[in-house]
């Protein structure tokens, strides 16, 4: 079991002018203590189930290339880009740069948005789900043909590429790898079935029934099911002083059961660098000896 740190809350006690050095300090500290990744939300406000829209909130992709010049070894990801944010042509180019900078360290992570009230506020494309799964469909090609170099033309219903020239390539070898998120059924877990190296899932009571539904579908499109990366997004909740270490092993110990391979988490106060430390001496050494 690998470890990644999702840093979802950016309010914190210093407030916004020591926010790049705060955000600088928790990256290498998470980087340092032996977290696998590091990921970021792709939201422009905040979201309702951590804090109010006016709080502090960072533009991705720009936020990704700050924490490639603050680490050295953790892979670099978004938790998950919303596929309407930004043309495919454009995500290929951004993921590419990513990982050419950061000395082959980007995935891509992706899904089919859903933040309706952000998109309307910023004046964002949100249309209706099945498009936006159908546009998810094509990015998955088109970031795929990007990364491999492949020159030709795309015609799709949604985006038309007339030469999608990527130069320099990545440096991740054969491609960056592509991460789904979303647990839908019938859509989501398809396109990971069919197009990605990983997929996301929340860690609820209805976790092994979605790694069931993906492997019915890797099955019904001939793809190895154990060739496709298992991850959930889950909460380190770590007390001030070290409580429920033992809770969060078991959840991974649990996890690892399943076939879950990476478990990212939000760590607690993570301004307060300290709190790598027992990542570093108890839970991570634990996560990887599952």
């Amino acid at each position: 079991m690998r470890l990644g740190l999702h840093i979802s809350n950016f309010t914190w006690p210093d407030g916004t002018s020591r926010l790049g050095t705060t955000l600088a300090e928790i990256a290498s500290a998470a980087d340092e203590a032996g977290f696998e990744r590091i990921s970021v939300m792709d939201h422009l406000w905040q979201i309702g189930m951590i804090g109010p829209p006016e709080h502090e909130m960072l533009e991705a992709y720009t936020t990704l290339g700050f924490l490639a010049a603050h680490t050295r070894r953790a892979k670099l990801l978004t938790l998950v880009t919303g596929v309407v944010y930004r043309e495919p042509g454009l995500l290929a180019k951004a993921v590419t740069t990513l990982d050419v900078l950061s000395g082959g360290r980007a995935i891509l992570g992706i899904g089919a948005a859903w933040n309706a009230d952000e998109s309307a506020g910023l004046g964002l494309p949100f249309p209706p789900t099945a498009e936006r799964f159908e546009r998810l469909e094509e990015a998955l090609k088109i970031c795929r043909q990007m990364f491999d170099g492949d020159e030709s033309a795309f015609d799709g219903q949604h985006y038309r590429l007339g030469r999608p020239l990527n130069s320099p390539l990545p440096l991740s070898r054969p491609r960056p790898p592509i991460l789904v998120g979303g647990g839908g059924e019938k859509k989501t877990l398809l396109l990971v079935a069919k197009y990605a190296d990983a997929c996301n899932l929340f860690p609820g009571p209805e976790l092994q029934h979605k790694l069931d539904v993906l492997k019915r579908h890797c099955d019904a499109v001939g793809r190895d099911y154990d060739e496709i990366e298992k991850t959930v997004l889950h909460r380190f909740a770590i007390g001030e002083r070290g409580e429920k270490v033992g809770e969060v092993i078991d959840d991974m110990r649990r996890f690892a059961a399943m076939g879950i391979t990476v478990t990212h988490g939000g760590v607690r106060d993570a301004w307060d660098t300290k709190r790598f430390d027992i990542f570093r001496d108890e839970i991570i050494p634990a996560a990887e000896a599952l």
